[in-house]
């Protein structure tokens, strides 16, 4: 009777020591199992804030796993054509990019309004509707359709309202002028009249150059003094009404973000959170000086007239609400925001100093 209990107590406590083990072992195998990503960004590392974010983030990932997480860079075009990231993404061509969402405006037409709205939100309005309001979880909702997880991993302020050959006093002068815009601020350029194209930021000084193009608006004033729009088109004008943020996002191949464990799609999304801090600090700490430089050059900085500005706002709702009304989760995304930015107008107005106090 003795012999027979402790035979059964032996039993039960070695299946308790082989589920343990069991457990233990399928722990450290999901522990030790690597991430070996390919990722392509949209931007040249060499251009301040818009393409030196994202090499930084993969390093750090790749200190903070100790080696275990491993995305390498490519710079635009080695692995994709620079706007068909996102394809490339979904069809597993790649496992992962860093691009801007709004370039999937012809298939995803939602996609812009992750990206920038003209006459939108500003970056810290825009983060507060990413990470507190309801912007990522339709964000996902979105791109998880079209096999993508997408991952908020940079963002930017405005840009410049563009480089252009010409001056600019009227919106007559944008009718027949050739110009490179992107987003919504391309349809509603081409309502005004214009001729619109979009080009990967390694083609337009060329076109400026050559004349293919008259204007156009790529980014931040570092970032077009980098690629020399100034020597080709000397008139710059302000403020970026079309994009008063830029976001920008990691996009994983969605069987490849679920195949990873919980805590490295943890550890990429705090250290994309960390990139967004880090890229909107140095995108406005460097623009003053690239700005004086312009100048000095020979850039002539010109701020729109308010006339103009008040014409392209009217221009601009009617373009969203035309999209609203063609696309389903366009209206929804576009209603979402409009209400989060009216619950958080009076706090804009009324906590903030005025900018020219």
């Amino acid at each position: 009777m003795h012999l027979h209990g402790t035979s059964s107590l032996s039993s039960r406590a070695l299946a308790k020591v082989l589920i343990v083990a069991t457990l233990t072992c399928a722990s450290v195998a999901q522990a030790t199992d690597k991430v070996r990503w390919k990722m392509q960004a949209a931007y040249g590392s060499n251009l301040p804030a818009l393409g030196d974010t994202i090499p930084g983030v993969m390093e750090s990932l790749n200190k903070a796993s100790g080696g275990r997480i491993m995305i390498k860079h490519y710079e635009p075009n080695k692995l994709a054509p620079t706007l068909d990231i996102t394809e490339a993404v979904k069809s597993g061509k790649i496992e992962a990019g860093y691009t801007w969402l709004g370039y999937d405006q012809g298939r995803i037409a939602s996609s812009v309004l992750f990206s920038s709205v003209p006459f939108g939100m500003e970056p810290w309005e825009y983060i507060a509707w990413w990470y507190e309001g309801e912007g990522r979880q339709m964000a996902e909702d979105v791109y998880h359709r079209d096999n993508i997880h997408p991952v908020l991993c940079g963002l930017t302020g405005p840009e410049t309202a563009g480089w252009f050959k010409k001056e600019i006093n009227s919106l007559e002068d944008l009718k027949g002028l050739k110009v490179r815009f992107a987003g919504i601020g391309g349809q509603i350029m081409q309502d005004l009249g214009a001729s619109v194209t979009v080009l990967p930021g390694g083609e337009i000084f060329q076109a400026l150059e050559k004349g293919a193009i008259d204007a156009t608006e790529f980014s931040l004033p570092a970032v077009d003094q980098k690629l020399g729009f100034n020597k080709v088109a000397k008139y710059n004008y302000f403020p970026g009404w079309h994009q008063p943020h830029s976001a920008f996002h990691l996009v994983v191949n969605k069987q490849e973000w679920e195949a990873i464990s919980d805590s490295d799609k943890e550890m990429i999304n705090m250290a994309c959170q960390a990139g967004v801090t880090r890229d909107l600090a140095r995108s406005e700490a460097i623009q003053g000086r690239a700005m004086e430089q312009l100048e000095a050059d020979g850039a002539a900085a010109r701020r729109l007239p308010e006339n103009i500005l008040r014409s392209l706002q009217e221009v601009t709702k009617k373009v969203l609400d035309a999209e609203a009304a063609k696309d389903a989760d366009f209206k929804k995304v576009y209603e979402n925001q409009l209400a989060f930015e009216a619950q958080y107008k009076r706090w804009k107005q009324l906590g903030y100093l005025p900018r020219d106090f």
